[in-house]
């Protein structure tokens, strides 16, 4: 249900008030997220709206989860610092939300890292997404409860010829997220990369200014681009996970047991978007109104030749020998080891 700004305001300042409080745990838990508050069509709206049931029942009630979703309490920059200040205790955002406060998460946009979902689940569950959540907490404050499923690996589509190599790519205007990381993987892969706005993406391939883009299949049939597009190149080239993230200080006023119940709550909103991207039968329902094509070995290895050394070159010369040692250890899927950690 839409919240009238009145209303936002009147429910922030009870945040404060309550976070003001010392005598009692509060029973109010804002959590804030980009997407329509569906559990059916959307990642975010999957997480938030399980967790709101999740934790309600496994508190009895006691802890209350009112979402704010659509933006409406601003773009992800803006939310990351409502969870800061606590003014909001809790909030799901993209890896670009964070990149201000946590440059070292470019590493994260590493190309061609993973062979299916199960791989991603398996590093982000294990020792290098435990270090991950550790390290965020370490340098910005910001705990970080779960990694959510964006809805899958990464596609290539467009409007102008089938991509069966990096130079069927020579000249297309693809567009990317607002990260550079993500420049450089199109640029290495010879597209003239354009960081644009979700917002006006389907108007700009319609149009022509933009030839393609990338996201996961889901994306592209949640956001109707494929009546814009016309081939689709599974490359499956990038997973950009979602960052849920709450306020240390919050949780650290939480009895053990509500800490537990807020942390199990979160991870069965993370399989729920989990499940959300593997029940999507998007390639299926997409390839009556595209043209679809599944690299072969050889030509997925192009692909990653051409793309790593952008990335190894971005990496170092932005985020310096931390960043080289984060990558490292993401290629790896491992925590730090004792010698790094001193």
């Amino acid at each position: 249900m839409r919240i009238y700004t009145w209303t936002l305001r009147f429910f922030l300042c009870l945040s404060i008030l309550g976070a003001a409080s010392a005598n009692a745990e509060p029973t109010t838990l804002f959590l804030a997220h980009l997407n329509p508050n569906s559990a059916t069509n959307n990642p975010t709206g999957a997480m938030a709206t399980t967790f709101e049931i999740a934790l309600e029942t496994l508190t009895d009630g006691r802890i209350n989860v009112e979402t704010f979703p659509e933006g409406q309490l601003g773009g992800e920059r803006q939310v990351v610092d409502l969870v800061r200040r606590g003014v909001i205790q809790s909030a799901i955002i993209s890896v670009a939300g964070i990149t201000k406060r946590y440059p070292l998460i470019s590493v994260l946009s590493d190309p061609f890292r993973f062979r299916n979902l199960q791989d991603v689940y398996n590093v982000y569950d294990g020792p290098f997404g435990r270090y991950l959540r550790d390290d965020i907490e370490k340098k910005t404050g910001l705990s970080v409860l779960a990694f959510g499923d964006t809805g899958g690996l990464f596609v290539l589509t467009n409007s102008k010829r089938p991509i069966h190599s990096p130079e069927d790519l020579a000249n297309l205007r693809i567009r990317t997220m607002a990260l550079e990381e993500h420049k450089h993987i199109i640029r290495s892969l010879g597209g003239a990369p354009v960081a644009l706005a979700w917002r006006e993406l389907y108007a700009s391939l319609q149009n022509g200014i933009l030839d393609g883009q990338m996201n996961p299949p889901s994306v592209v049939r949640a956001g109707k681009l494929h009546q814009v597009q016309k081939y689709m190149t599974v490359t499956n080239h990038l997973y950009t996970p979602y960052l849920w993230i709450a306020n240390a200080q919050f949780l650290a006023a939480l009895s053990p047991e509500t800490q537990k119940a807020i942390a199990t709550a979160a991870r069965a909103g993370v399989l729920a978007s989990r499940r959300l991207a593997q029940s999507s039968n998007a390639l299926e329902s997409l390839a009556a109104s595209m043209e679809i094509y599944q690299p072969t070995a050889a030509e997925g290895r192009a692909f990653q030749k051409a793309s790593r050394p952008a990335m190894n070159q971005f990496v170092h010369e932005n985020l310096g020998a931390e960043g080289v040692r984060l990558l490292e250890m993401f290629r790896a899927g491992r925590g730090a080891s004792k010698k790094s950690q001193r």
